[in-house]
């Protein structure tokens, strides 16, 4: 829509759509960023980087293909050296690119900043919730 077209003048960034980004990201996140941590953060960049498959993920399902099958042959294009979104008329990978699909770079950036803080609340609250059950046990 008009807020698209806003985002994109306002930052002048668009990224590959179709779930392009968030393959890279997941690859990215496990062959470079994993390597450079230690401990349990190895375990938080491998959830980080397993959540970034959701959107590749729920394009598959929504679009009535095997979400797993749809997640495999996008990795095996990526590791071709390609970049590859999801076709949701195939159901198989594709140059989002070369189609015309792009994501705004300011919404991706907002989601990838938001996200974290975000589960980090949820997680905060459920451990309250928690918290005041063992009490009322006591």
């Amino acid at each position: 829509g008009l807020r698209a077209v806003k985002n994109v003048l306002m930052d002048k960034g668009v990224v590959p759509g179709a779930g392009a980004f968030e393959v890279a990201l997941y690859k990215h996140l496990n062959d470079v960023c994993k390597k450079t941590v230690e401990g349990r953060a190895k375990r938080g960049v491998e959830a980080f980087a397993d959540a970034m498959l959701v959107i590749p993920k729920t394009l598959a399902e929504n679009s009535g293909y095997d979400a797993q099958d749809a997640i495999i042959a996008m990795q095996e294009e990526f590791d071709r050296g390609n970049v590859v979104g999801f076709d949701i008329t195939t159901g198989e990978p594709f140059d989002p690119v070369m189609n015309g699909i792009y994501d705004n770079y300011l919404v991706k950036q907002q989601i990838l900043h938001s996200a974290p803080i975000i589960a980090t609340q949820l997680l905060l609250t459920d451990e309250v919730l928690r918290a005041g059950v063992n009490m009322r046990k006591r």
